[in-house]
């Protein structure tokens, strides 16, 4: 189910400006590649690229190619809502839909996919996907209750259990720790070492110490100055990005001398 995303000269653009440039990399499937860099590098705007949800963005767009098991995602024959199905995201803070009970909020997106389940299959995909995301123990006498009941670190596991509901081939997560505490952090980074086995993973990290914790691959953006592109200076296995990297500003900044 997973696959490998391949991206060559890919420039993203806000209007007319330059965001982003140059960037050449292979993720790999069914692996956690993590992306580093300083706030503004462009981090998490190449990640929203991976689904097109970058150009969600009045006058975003994107120069370069992307492309998921042999199909180009920004070909014009591609409709970007099944991109969005195929490559799932996991955001910044914890947003299950208020209104929602907890088993509404993972059939959410079959259902905007209008998707009519049956009551048992519906049934099934809660179950399945919350067992996937480690949460179903917790919630399983309550599924009717609001989304928004659980505590943050639940909340997220629950969105993770909604993106993988509709069994997307890749999962996205825009630094999907930042919001929680350490043992709500330490419950996500063992539920991405489990996600690992049958989805591709990116997500974008602060943490140096959680990128060295939950990735095989590790990328590396940073800023040439002030009004300048992001670029993605180097990518390489996590230990040797970690231990040996190739760059001195990746160096720089691993060590802590900025960022």
């Amino acid at each position: 189910m997973a696959k490998s995303i391949d991206v060559s000269d890919l420039n993203i653009f806000y209007g007319d400006f330059l965001a982003v440039e140059g960037v050449n990399m292979t993720i790999p499937s069914r692996s956690v590649t993590a992306l580093i860099g300083p706030s503004g590098c462009g981090k998490s705007t190449f990640l929203r690229t991976l689904n097109r949800m970058h150009e969600v963005i009045p006058g975003a767009r994107v120069e370069g190619k992307v492309v998921v098991d042999g199909n180009s995602l920004y070909d014009p024959s591609i409709d970007p809502v099944e991109v969005r199905r195929q490559v799932g995201m996991v955001f910044q803070r914890p947003n299950p839909f208020p209104t929602m009970s907890i088993a509404d909020n993972v059939l959410a997106g079959l259902r905007l996919n209008s998707k009519k389940l049956k009551k048992s299959e519906a049934d099934d995909v809660v179950e399945r996907s919350l067992k996937g995301a480690n949460l179903w123990t917790e919630v399983k006498d309550r599924l009717s209750k609001p989304g928004m009941g659980l505590s943050g670190g639940q909340q997220q596991r629950l969105c993770i259990a909604r993106a993988i509901a509709v069994r997307p081939q890749v999962l996205l997560m825009d630094e999907p720790c930042s919001a929680l505490d350490p043992i709500s952090t330490s419950a996500i980074e063992d539920l991405i070492h489990e996600l690992r086995t049958d989805y591709t993973i990116v997500i974008v990290t602060h943490n140096m110490q959680q990128a060295a914790r939950v990735s095989e691959d590790t990328a590396f953006f940073n800023l040439a100055g002030a009004g300048k592109p992001g670029r993605l200076v180097e990518m390489s296995p996590t230990k040797k990005m970690f231990s040996n990297p190739d760059e001195e500003a990746t160096e720089a900044y691993i060590s802590g001398r900025f960022g």
